[in-house]
């Protein structure tokens, strides 16, 4: 009789072999869980310079303002102000690759309202390092300064969020009293993005900056305009309509078919539901 050779059928791994697959895998994955956490600060805030000097619709005048934290740190942004005594107010937060003042020559979107437009940390002039804590931090300072200025009515104040700012102009509504909310392009939550995007990590552990907005959405009473780009890539819709359906308060949708998630203000119709939310709001 022949005697055996021992060989594995082909295509198959012995132990030691499919120990060190097992433990390449393992390194593998380890090392790309620790990439994506040393990498969200990059991911999540894309930082954006200063692109020049903004300008403001004919007839307003522009404020370059500068705001110093309780940690010290000097955030920069601009004021725009339309030709009125005492204006409301909409406070602008931006997306993560945007720079704030450049919507400065889209103010009058708002009507006859004055614009706040304040960059985040590292973005444009502003100093130090964004985070979601120091950006909801920075929001209720920002509210709060402008509200005592004798030229902003301070019980008409509302705040816009775009994608990224939706969650900071959230985490501002439950903590201050606001008279309306904009949010275009908003998540529930950024775990619920990162777990749809990266559904083999671990992301609720591995997220830091979380801005979960779903959690608040319940309590909140203020009313809320959503503005959802049917096409969007990175927002995909059904996390806009999931916080749109938890929310506490009066809501109204407003759906753009035909548009991604950079393209969803050069549609008139996405200029004509703020202002006549506004205009019954604020």
């Amino acid at each position: 009789m022949r005697a055996r050779s021992g060989r594995l059928p082909h295509g198959q791994l012995g132990p030691a072999a499919l120990k060190e697959v097992l433990a390449f895998a393992a390194i593998a994955y380890l090392a790309a869980a620790a990439l994506v956490w040393g990498a969200q600060e990059y991911l999540i805030f894309q930082r954006q310079p200063a692109y020049g000097p903004p300008s403001a619709p004919r007839g307003w005048s522009l404020e370059k303002v500068s705001i110093t934290a309780r940690d010290g740190t000097r955030l920069v942004g601009v004021l725009a102000k339309p030709p009125v005594a005492k204006a409301a107010l909409v406070i602008y937060f931006p997306g993560n690759a945007e720079e704030a003042t450049s919507q400065a020559a889209q103010a009058d979107r708002y009507g006859e309202r004055a614009v706040l437009l304040m960059n985040y940390r590292g973005y444009g002039e502003s100093g130090g390092k964004p985070g979601e804590q120091e950006l909801v931090s920075d929001a209720l300072e920002i509210h709060d300064w402008v509200a005592r200025r004798a030229d902003i009515d301070a019980a008409r104040i509302a705040a816009h969020g775009r994608s990224l700012g939706s969650g900071v102009a959230v985490q501002l509504a439950a903590s201050h009293p606001l008279k309306a909310i904009l949010l275009t392009s908003p998540y529930d939550s950024l775990v619920a993005i990162a777990r749809e995007r990266y559904a083999w990590l671990p992301t609720s552990l591995l997220l830091r900056h979380r801005f979960d907005s779903l959690a608040l959405a319940p309590d909140l009473r203020v009313p809320a305009l959503f503005l959802v780009a049917e096409d969007d890539a990175l927002v995909a819709p059904a996390h806009s309509h999931r916080l749109a359906e938890a929310w506490g308060g009066a809501t109204e949708r407003r759906a753009f078919s035909g548009h991604g998630h950079n393209d969803l203000d050069l549609d008139p119709r996405y200029r004509a539901a703020i202002l006549d939310f506004l205009d019954r709001r604020l």
